[in-house]
């Protein structure tokens, strides 16, 4: 059987798989609805009581969330959406331990207890799949199938990743962080997932290494019991089951820094799968402008008048500034931006909408900080990284 293929698990052992796969998450979570590689269809909002996450891939799990769930400023852990590389490690009987050693002064090794001495910080964080989106290219591109729930925005806390380098005195010729989780390949020629990112993003005050996850301690699924946090790039650099913590001259070796996570500088046309062997590959960092709807569904069968258009937008560094809708082609109206403005976070908004008996489409678009909107169409690339199309669902009004 493939990663991608699990036609043939029957669905009630599928349900026990993904319960005893879920360990101690909460309760509320409920029987999980198997929704197959090709499905990128959505739930309307009287399937969501039942069906909790979409699943892309059983073992190891990768679980997307349904819009219609992500319409709160905070995603709930049990929904927030899990993607792994690797099967979570299990979790071992002697104490946790987070190792820092090349380039530095000063080789240490912690303890949870350690790091609970030290200086505590809390910030939400948009957490996005480099790949959520992927499904909606076309031609189609191999891979998980994601749609456009792999994102999430909780509040994480613990100890910045800053602290944690001047504690070990980090060396003049260091410029990576090399990071390695606890997770190891299934085959022995198989890549390990190790990666890295520039000290310069290491040392901003807003990464982190998070012991908790909107107030619980970080879930084993969601990387606990140490994961690093990068705000405002891709969900990729945010390694789980951290162990390792490396300085070094150089980024990380292996196919996960060198090959895998990156784009051409130029973008090859749709269905482009020979790219110039010369041209430049860079790694993908930094998140771009996106927002989605969350209410209404998508196919919603809707009541003619006031229908509250919702969702969420978020970017990269720098802060939302705008959220613009347009009803069936007509001219853009700006939307409300609701709740904190964070950066690194994601905004809720809001647009109050005058719904007449029939079919409509609601277009939807962002703007960020640094002026960049949400195009009509996203750049295609092989990898499927980085989907940021303007947001569209059809709906139906009686």
């Amino acid at each position: 059987m493939s990663q991608d293929d699990t036609s043939a698990i029957p669905k009630s052992n599928r349900r026990s798989l993904l319960r005893r796969a879920l360990g101690g998450a909460s309760a509320g979570i409920g029987l999980w609805a198997w929704r197959g590689p090709e499905a990128l269809g959505w739930f309307s909002s009287a399937d969501v009581a039942d069906r909790e996450l979409i699943i892309r891939n059983l073992v190891p799990l990768d679980a997307e969330t349904p819009l219609t769930s992500l319409g709160s400023w905070i995603t709930p852990n049990d929904l927030f959406f899990k993607r792994s590389h690797f099967v979570e490690p299990a979790i071992l009987p002697e104490p946790w331990r987070l190792e820092i050693k090349g380039l530095v002064d000063r080789p240490v090794s912690l303890a949870l207890d350690d790091l609970a001495e030290m200086e505590q910080v809390t910030r939400p964080v948009v957490l996005q799949c480099a790949g959520n989106g992927r499904g909606l290219f076309r031609p189609n591109i191999p891979g998980i199938p994601w749609a456009k729930g792999a994102v999430g925005n909780a509040e994480w806390t613990g100890v910045r990743l800053v602290d944690l380098l001047e504690r070990a005195g980090v060396q003049g010729g260091a410029r990576h962080v090399h990071l390695l989780g606890a997770d190891t390949p299934p085959h022995p020629k198989t890549p390990a997932f190790f990666r890295s990112i520039p000290l310069a993003k290491a040392i901003d005050p807003m990464t982190m290494v998070a012991t908790h996850m909107n107030g619980e301690p970080l879930p084993h699924l969601h990387g606990g019991p140490l994961r690093l946090i990068v705000p405002c790039w891709t969900a990729n650099h945010s390694l789980k089951w951290l162990r390792e913590i490396t300085l070094a001259d150089e980024e990380a070796p292996g196919f996960y820094q060198r090959t895998g996570y990156r784009i051409p500088r130029e973008l090859a046309p749709p269905g482009s799968w020979i790219e110039d062997p010369e041209g430049e590959l860079l790694p993908v960092t930094a998140m771009n402008v996106k927002s989605l709807v969350t209410s209404p569904g998508e196919g919603q069968r809707l009541t003619s008048g006031r229908v509250d258009v919702r969702g969420v937008a978020w970017t990269g560094p720098g802060r939302i500034t705008g959220v613009d809708v347009s009803i069936d082609g007509e001219a853009w109206q700006p939307a409300t931006l609701d709740g904190p403005d964070v950066e690194g976070s994601w905004r809720t908004w809001n647009l109050a909408w005058d719904a007449s008996p029939g079919s409509h489409t609601i277009r939807v678009r962002a703007t960020d900080s640094h002026g960049e909107s949400q195009p009509e169409q996203s750049p295609w690339n092989r990898s499927g990284y980085l989907w940021n199309a303007i947001e569209s669902i059809a709906v139906e009004v009686a």
